[in-house]
Parts: structure tokens; sequence; C-alpha cells
């Protein structure tokens, strides 16, 4: 009589796997926040390790180096103000291109403008603030992938094709006020201008008042 041999069983390896996730999380999580105290160039893998309790290897194992570390990092904290695939389910919840970029918007102006206890945007500013070498990576797997998301969104509002120039200008035109709060000081927005520190839903809408009348107003240029 012949006896089958059980399967060997998966759970050592997605134990080992989820181990392993944990602890790049880890480290990527501590490694924001002190990227976010020093920057890049005074920010040590030794203190990074440290703080997140593994060893030294740790940093290379799960990113090359540190400057993988600092890659993956800036990455993660562009998509702490939204990710790829927010944007995607934003933008197809609702067929109306206006409907689409008002919902993007309004949950960038969220992110920007509410608490900014996560380091996510400690981290942003201070690159945006001073690029290192590592800013490519920010805009090539970070920003490149959502401008296109916006860029297309855009260009059904203005009805012009997405490789247009206006088309680029208008995004850059209504994506700056976001990236000027996000580096505004606080007293500037409780002080000098209070209204930016109100309702964050008041300040989306009107923000993408301010936007589509310069989209209309590019429209009728261009395809006249």
């Amino acid at each position: 009589m012949t006896t089958t041999k059980p399967k060997p069983s998966a759970a050592p390896a997605r134990a080992a796997r989820s181990d392993g996730d944990a602890t790049r999380n880890a480290i990527l999580d501590i490694a924001g926040q002190v990227f976010a105290e020093r920057g890049f160039a005074d920010a040590t893998s030794k203190e990074i390790c440290t703080r997140a309790g593994v060893n030294m290897a740790s940093v290379n194992y799960h990113f090359g180096s540190r400057g993988g570390l600092y890659e993956a990092v800036l990455v993660e904290a562009h998509n702490h103000l939204l990710r790829l695939e927010e944007m995607h389910a934003l933008a197809a919840a609702v067929d109306d291109p206006r409907a689409q970029l008002r919902a993007i918007i309004s949950r960038i102006v969220e992110h920007v403008t509410g608490p900014r206890a996560h380091w996510g945007s400690r981290v942003v500013v201070r690159e945006l603030l001073s690029p290192s070498e590592h800013a490519p990576a920010l805009v090539q797997q970070a920003i490149a992938p959502k401008a296109m998301v916006l860029i297309g969104i855009v260009s059904r509002i203005v009805g012009l094709p997405p490789t247009h120039p206006a088309m680029q200008r208008s995004l850059f035109f209504t994506m700056a006020p976001c990236l000027a709060m996000l580096l505004a000081p606080a007293e500037l927005r409780t002080s000098v201008l209070p209204g930016l520190g109100g309702e964050p839903a008041q300040l989306a809408d009107d923000l993408l008042r301010y936007a589509l009348a310069g989209m209309d107003a590019l429209a009728a240029q261009y395809r006249a």
C-alpha cells in the first residue's frame, strides 16, 4: 500500500516574510523620523538601527544602502500626502473630471493643512528646500506617476492633449498652492493669512474654483 506524503507547510516561509516586512517597515518609520529631524547628510545608519532595535546589516539587507533607505523614505513620505492607489480610487468613483479633480485636491489639502505630526511632511519639505542626489527617485517613483493621473484629468477638463504645454502648465499652477501650503510656516497660516488655516473643505473648494477658472480661460484661448 502506498502512502501520500504530506506536503510541506508554507507557514514558516510566510512567517519569515511577515517578520521581514515588519522589520523593514520599522526601519522605514524610524528612518523617516531621523531624516525629518536631521536631514539626509547628518542622519546615520547607526542611529537609525539603534532606535529601530535592529543590527547594522539590516539597512543594507532591506534597502541596499543608506541612500536606498533614504529614497524609500522619500517615496513613503510623498505617499503620506496621497498614494497613487488612492488617487485611482478617487478618480474611479466619479466620471466627471471636475469632480475627480475636486476629490483629489480635497484629499491633498486635508493632509497638507492637517496636523504635521507625521514625519512625511517634514521629509518632503527638507528635500524640496535642499534637494539631494536622491531627489530624482522622489520625482520618478512618487511624483511622476501621480502627475500622469492628474494631467489626464486636467486634459479632459481643458479639452487639449495631455502632451500640450498648456496642460503641463495648468497642472503646475493647480498644484503649486498645495506645495506652498506645505512649505509655509504655521505662523503664516495662523497670524498673517488665517484664512489658510480654516476649514480644509472650504479651502479646497476655493482652490478648485480658482484653478478651474484658469483652465476655462486656457481652454478658450488655445481652442480659439
